[in-house]
This record gives C-alpha cells, sequence and structure tokens, in this order.
C-alpha cells in the first residue's frame, strides 16, 4: 500500500490544480489519469472545438470579404485536413504544456491507469494500491447515447470524434439543438457541408428565453442550416449513401450523424460503492455545498458532481476546495452565479437568471432589449445579428441577468456578471462612463430602458 497526503483521479480542470497547490506546499500527492491530462477542455472540448471555430470563422470572413471592400477570387477552399491538424496542435501543446508542469513538482507523482475504489481511502490501479487521508474524484463526463433504436448499428459521431474528421460531410444531421450541437452544426455549415438540425423541443438552446432562442435560430437559418424543431426521434437506419433518421414528422438523410444528446458523468467504473460514495440516477456525484461527498474522505470537484457542466465550474471547484481546505475559507458552491457562452458566430454570453427563471422565483421583473443592429460597434463591423438583454429586479433595483447574443457578447457580459456578484443595482451601474465604441457601452442605454415585464400567469 503507497501512502500518500491525498489521491487525484482524473486530471480535469479542478483536481490537478489543487494537486499542484498541494505539493507546492510540500505534501505528497498522487494524480492517476487513465487517459489524457487536461480533461475534456483540453483534449475533447474548448480548446479544439474552438480552434475549429475559429477556422469556420476565418471561412465566413473570407466568404464576405467583399462587403468590406476586399477582394479574394472564388470561393474559400477549406482542407479539413489541415483544419484537423490545427485542433489537434492546440490540443496537444496544451497537453505537452501540463506533463510539464507536473513533473516539475517534486512530490507529485502522475499515474496513467484506471483507478478504483477499494475503500473509502483507497483506491487500486492496475494491481497497485494507493491510500490517502483525503480523495478528490475529478473524472468529468462524456457524451451520452441515448438508446434510440438503430442507432447502435449506425457509425455515428460525437462531439469527440467529429473533432478529429478529416473529411467535408456532404450532409451532417445534428441530433439535438442544445450548445454543442449547435457550435458544430454552423461551424460544418461553414466549411461546406449541408446541415439539418433535429431537435425533440419546441425552441433551440432551451434554457434560454424564448427570444434569444428564437434569434439562435434565425442566426442558423442565415447560414443555410435546416432547423426542425418539435421532432421526436424514431429511429437510425444505415444505406449506401449514409443515415436515415425516422423521425414523427418524417425521414431525414445525410451522409454523417452527429448524436449531441446531452452528457453523462465518468462514475460508472470507479467502484464508488466500496468507497460509501452515493450518486444520484443520472451518475452524478452526490456533494454538498462544500463539494464533500457522502464519504467524509472524498470530494467531488468538476462535470461529476452535476454542480456545474463548464470549464470554469470545474475550477471554480479547485477555488472553493482550496479555500476552505488550505485557505481556512468557507466558501460554497450554493453562492456561484453561473455564466456561461455559446460559440455560434456571433457568439452568446449568459449570465445569472433567465427571464424565464426570474418570474419562475417568484421576482416582480423589469426588462430590456436591444437589437444589434442598434449598437454601433456592430454596425461598424458590419456583424449586426442578435440581441442584448437585461433582466432586473422591479423591487430592488439588483441585476438577475443578461443574455448578450452578438459580436463580442461573450466578452461584454463581463460587465453585468461582475456588478452581479458585487451586487451593484442598476443605479450604481448606469451611471458608469464606458469605453466607446464597444458592446459593452450600451449596458447604461440597457437600464435606461427597462420595463416592467408581464407576469408568466398572466
Amino acid at each position: 500500500m503507497r501512502e500518500y497526503d491525498a489521491i487525484f483521479i482524473g486530471a480535469g480542470q479542478a483536481g490537478p490544480f489543487l494537486a499542484a497547490r498541494m505539493a507546492a506546499m510540500g505534501r505528497k500527492v498522487v494524480l492517476i489519469e487513465r487517459k489524457f491530462l487536461g480533461g475534456t477542455c483540453v483534449n475533447a472540448g474548448c480548446m479544439p472545438t474552438k480552434a475549429l471555430v475559429a477556422s469556420a470563422k476565418t471561412v465566413e470572413v473570407a466568404r464576405r470579404a467583399s462587403e468590406f471592400g476586399v477582394t479574394i477570387s472564388g470561393e474559400p477552399i477549406v482542407d479539413m485536413a489541415a483544419v484537423a491538424a490545427r485542433a489537434r496542435k492546440v490540443t496537444l501543446d496544451a497537453r505537452s504544456g501540463l506533463a510539464s508542469w507536473f513533473d516539475s513538482l517534486e512530490t507529485m507523482d502522475v499515474i496513467h491507469g484506471q483507478a478504483k475504489f477499494v475503500g473509502a481511502k483507497a483506491v487500486s490501479v492496475d494491481g497497485a494500491d494507493y491510500t490517502a487521508p483525503q480523495i478528490f474524484i475529478n473524472v468529468g463526463a462524456r457524451p451520452h447515447i441515448p438508446d434510440i433504436p438503430g442507432l447502435e448499428d449506425v457509425p455515428y459521431l460525437t462531439s469527440t470524434s467529429v473533432i478529429a474528421l478529416k473529411e467535408l460531410p456532404k450532409h451532417l444531421v445534428v441530433l439535438g439543438g442544445s450548445y454543442i450541437g449547435l457550435e458544430f452544426a454552423q461551424m460544418y455549415r461553414r466549411f461546406g457541408a449541408e446541415v439539418t438540425i433535429i431537435e425533440r423541443g419546441q425552441q433551440l438552446a432551451p434554457r434560454e428565453d424564448a427570444d434569444i432562442s428564437q434569434a439562435i435560430a434565425d442566426i442558423l437559418s442565415g447560414d443555410g442550416i435546416k432547423v426542425l424543431l418539435n421532432h421526436k426521434i424514431l429511429s437510425v437506419t444505415k444505406e449506401d449513401a449514409g443515415v436515415v433518421v425516422e423521425t414523427d414528422q418524417g425521414e431525414v438523410r445525410g451522409s454523417h450523424l452527429l448524436v449531441a444528446l446531452g452528457r453523462r458523468p465518468n462514475t460508472d467504473d470507479l467502484g464508488l460503492d466500496h468507497a460509501g460514495v452515493e450518486t444520484d440516477q443520472r451518475g452524478f456525484i452526490t456533494v454538498n455545498e462544500r463539494l464533500q461527498t457522502t464519504a467524509e474522505s472524498i470530494w467531488a470537484l468538476g462535470d461529476c458532481n452535476g454542480q456545474g457542466a463548464f470549464t470554469h465550474t470545474s475550477y471554480n471547484d479547485f477555488e472553493i476546495a482550496t479555500a476552505n481546505l488550505l485557505d481556512g475559507g468557507d466558501r460554497k458552491v450554493t453562492d456561484r452565479i453561473l455564466g456561461y457562452g455559446l460559440y455560434i458566430d456571433p457568439p452568446l454570453g449568459r449570465v445569472g437568471m433567465t427571464e424565464r427563471q426570474a418570474k419562475e422565483a417568484g421576482h416582480r421583473v423589469k426588462v430590456s432589449t436591444r437589437p444589434m443592429s442598434r449598437v454601433g460597434r456592430a454596425v461598424e463591423k458590419g456583424e449586426t445579428l442578435g440581441l442584448m438583454k437585461l433582466v432586473v429586479d422591479a423591487d430592488t433595483d439588483l441585476i438577475l441577468g443578461a443574455a448578450f447574443l452578438g459580436v463580442g457578447g461573450d466578452e461584454a457580459v463581463y460587465g453585468v456578471l461582475d456588478a452581479i456578484n458585487l451586487g451593484a443595482t442598476t443605479e450604481k451601474l448606469r451611471w458608469a462612463v464606458p469605453i466607446h465604441p464597444t458592446v459593452g457601452e450600451l449596458v447604461p442605454t440597457l437600464i435606461g430602458d427597462l420595463k416592467e415585464a408581464r407576469n408568466l400567469l398572466e
């Protein structure tokens, strides 16, 4: 039995940073990873996908060059092998950087293999046992593959495998109209593929308000993507030319199929029952507001705890655990104000509550919206799709949430994100003197245009 001060299972965006912090303090730690350092973000998420988004944006800029007085002869040629290679290099460089960092830490060991619990303070890896008074699980999640008749007989793609695709699909059919599916749908349409999105719900990006969702659908439709809503998937079959998706409203044929129907935690093969660690029905590890599991000596960080499905929420889990365990703090995951982005072009920056969520929570709400066509910076850049939206409590003037769908929206929303975290009222924020010309300078204008919204029950 090899003894350590702490064991870390999974090398995502939470555990390794805590392990490195402990190692810098002289504590002996071991990081166990069964595949690649960096987790989803580095290997199959943020970094490679945003590299692909950048390539797709470049194609679109080239196509629109004449609008800006620049002449480019002919249609841009997309080399999918080169596009995939660029995304892979971004991943490999990041992975290599992590390996070099961990190698430099004298009291930190990195082991590659499958960890399984043999007790509340012990795990086994390839026949070797390791024990520590503290264990941290940071194993992430993977694409969820639903039980669709015929799917097991079709060579489908997931958000992981599609990244390495070196050929351009003739017609990519995307199952699922949420964030991952939408990003891949737009990028492959811009690369030159025909694209169809099949969504069973009434709107794309179902967490968003209806007006934001409709604007997203308009952006994608404007790119030539076919959006099918309220379509229940009945079965999938393979044919010589590709795949056939049978829905309750007819058939959709394509050359390639991307399954983007959610994610599931990588917790089913850890032997959690041997450690007394409980999970919910979906497999997410049950944690308290300080990220401690039902086993006193074990914490769960990142996607696998169901408290956030983003790199930044995973990293914030690291910050919470570090503050509480090493710095004498008392931070809680329930204090977190969630923000996130959707990286279609133009992007969506979201923070706090939607209008619907605010009303359902009992707030009397004031709302302000502004189309990006009335934002000077967007007009100057020739990118006027989308809208900005601000949600405020009518009784306290506290800002509850915002959605900035438009050029620079993922950056401009930071002003509102910071204001919410500081507990600022609209009266404080409206007198800020912003920089011109920017997208964020319209926040005081949004505040000036606030109007009370109707109640959901009216």
